[in-house]
């Protein structure tokens, strides 16, 4: 449920954004998520068909572009992109991990008419 908070968000975001560039409709928005985001992008397209029915961004094509997973073993240094057996290191089987990638969400562009 919380894919209707940020979907909020992302239409407040976009709005402001293009009535400063005097736009009278905001026509394609470009979103990026992380693999591990854990928002769902038809959730998101769902609420936003809701939401945005009546504002400058109403029939706006969203646009999902989604960012693998990518790992650094804290051990050896090992950058890599777990598998969905295992997530431990594959060079040395460390468990010390940071996620460098793919916990991204934002909206990263919008087109807009003037």
């Amino acid at each position: 449920m919380h894919e209707l908070a940020i979907t909020e968000s992302i239409l407040e975001i976009a709005v402001r954004h293009a009535r400063a560039q005097n736009a009278t409709k905001i026509t394609d928005l470009y979103i990026v998520l992380g693999q591990w985001s854990s928002v769902i992008d038809d959730s998101v397209q769902f609420y936003w068909d809701m939401i945005s029915d009546g504002t400058i961004a109403k029939g706006a094509t969203l646009h999902f572009e989604r960012i693998q997973t990518e790992l650094t073993c804290l051990d050896c240094g090992k950058v890599y992109q777990p598998d969905s057996a295992s997530l431990l290191c594959p060079d040395c089987q460390g468990t010390r991990l940071k996620v460098t990638r793919g916990e991204e969400f934002r909206l990263d562009s919008i087109e807009i008419e003037s």
